[in-house]
């Protein structure tokens, strides 16, 4: 079992940053793959970016690419979202998932465990 709580959400401008944090307690951290997965109001929760057990290998979303780095300190037991140049756009809950497995993954269905979420507003 891992429990996975998210915090670093907040209000900020367009054109802002911010860094959210995720951090892992439960079974072994640095078997997992992990997630940032982002839900906005009235639609489907939504890929944003995944990153390797290893930390190597990581994947975005269009939407975020050039704009949001996902990465992770094993010794810490922390996955990391930083995101710049914030958009009204990026405003949704962010959550973020580990999966049973070393590789990262786009796919909602293939993560075991989320954490509860933390709110991401962006004003124009």
């Amino acid at each position: 079992q891992v429990q996975l709580v998210e915090s670093g959400g907040g209000l900020v401008q367009a054109g802002g940053s911010l860094r959210l944090s995720c951090a892992a307690s439960g079974r072994t951290f640095t078997t997992n793959a992990m997630g940032w997965f982002r839900q906005a109001p009235g639609k489907e929760r939504e890929f944003v970016a995944t990153i390797s057990a290893t930390g190597r290998s990581t994947y975005y979303a269009d939407s975020v690419k050039g704009r949001f780095t996902v990465s992770r300190d094993n010794a810490k037991n922390t996955v990391y979202l930083q995101m710049n140049s914030l958009k009204p756009e990026d405003t949704a809950v962010y959550y973020c998932a580990a999966r049973n497995f070393g590789g990262g993954s786009f796919s909602l269905s293939s993560y075991d465990y989320w954490g509860q979420g933390t709110q991401v507003s962006v004003s124009s």
